[in-house]
């Protein structure tokens, strides 16, 4: 068991902690006075610190400059606060962990539902749809990126950025989605939930995750289109090959290109049709509940969290009951 979680750090001028941390980011920037120090997020199961080792040696340079997002490294030092926040100020820097030394768990976020799992429950969605042009597609993404999909994450940072989230945001997704059908029946099923299946598909191919969950960084195709862009042509390639319905194949289209609502976000048209209307509420909402859980995970009751940036930086209140 790790001696340090970050959830436990607590500023102390006096105590010498040592630990191993999985590497979020780390970046080596000029000081004052022709100084080099390097600034990384470093991270466990349990949360996220903000660490710097102040003025780099030569030496120290060149080993530094060969860290990379997803190593596992020993470090030593001492907390502080900065801005109202922990910050482990770092005396050294031992080198990376073996792969045999540790606990996948202590260091790797990952969703709270086995894969397989919820690889199966969506499963057995799409095969109940009665439209087969729709069960066609959704299976053929499915089966097809099987492998990647078990252990995918949903983002690089914020919500569902852990290993397999990208299931367990589609699950609860479906789930809720089920639900609306039932209150607004005016919806069609089999769409809405196909929607839900392979809105977020393409960040298969957007995110450069490793077999932990973890994105050190956006692919190129990632970076220059977004999963947005990408998702209306992998469908559209899909739909071609399949031999899907004209108007099917565009409606799930319009629907990845729109579930971001917004231009800001990413997408260039609002929602023209009440499933993609849905779409987008079920994926801002889950998108929500997540951050919230999160945040508040190891808040004592009667407590507020640190700002959430994306929840408007607001500081949430963990209730008592």
């Amino acid at each position: 068991m790790k001696p340090y979680y970050i959830k436990d750090l607590r500023p102390d001028e006096g105590h010498r902690l040592e630990d191993r941390y999985l590497v979020r980011n780390a970046d080596i920037r000029d000081g004052n006075n022709g100084k080099h120090h390097l600034y990384m997020t470093l991270a466990d199961a349990t949360g996220e610190v903000q660490a710097v080792k102040w003025t780099l040696t030569p030496d120290e340079m060149s080993t530094y400059s060969r860290i990379r997002t997803g190593m596992i490294i020993s470090v030593s030092g001492r907390c502080k606060e900065y801005q109202g926040k922990p910050q482990l100020i770092l005396d050294d820097i031992k080198g990376r962990a073996r792969d045999d030394s540790y606990d996948r768990s202590d260091f790797f976020k990952a969703a709270p539902e086995s894969p397989e799992g919820m690889y199966e429950y969506i499963l057995s969605k799409i095969n109940a749809f009665e439209d087969e042009d729709l069960k066609k597609l959704c299976l053929s993404f499915y089966t097809d990126e099987k492998d990647r999909i078990m252990y995918w994450p949903a983002a690089m940072s914020n919500h569902h950025a852990e290993y397999a989230g990208l299931l367990y945001h589609v699950k609860r997704m479906m789930m809720m989605g089920e639900r609306a059908c039932e209150v607004y029946t005016n919806l069609n099923r089999d769409l809405l939930l196909a929607g839900v299946a392979l809105h977020d598909i393409e960040k298969l191919n957007e995110l450069d995750s490793d077999e932990n969950g973890v994105v050190p960084e956006y692919t190129l195709e990632g970076k220059m289109l977004g999963h947005l862009v990408m998702g209306v042509h992998s469908i559209g390639d899909r739909c071609e090959e399949l031999g899907i319905d004209k108007e099917k194949c565009l409606l799930m289209q319009h629907m990845a290109l729109s579930h971001h609502y917004e231009p800001e976000y990413g997408s260039p048209k609002k929602p023209l049709f009440p499933e993609a209307e849905m779409l987008h509420y079920l994926d801002m909402t889950d998108a929500k509940m997540f951050d919230m859980e999160d945040a508040l995970k190891f808040v004592e009751p009667g407590g507020f969290s640190e700002k959430v940036f994306t929840l408007d930086n607001r500081k949430l209140y963990k209730k008592t009951f």
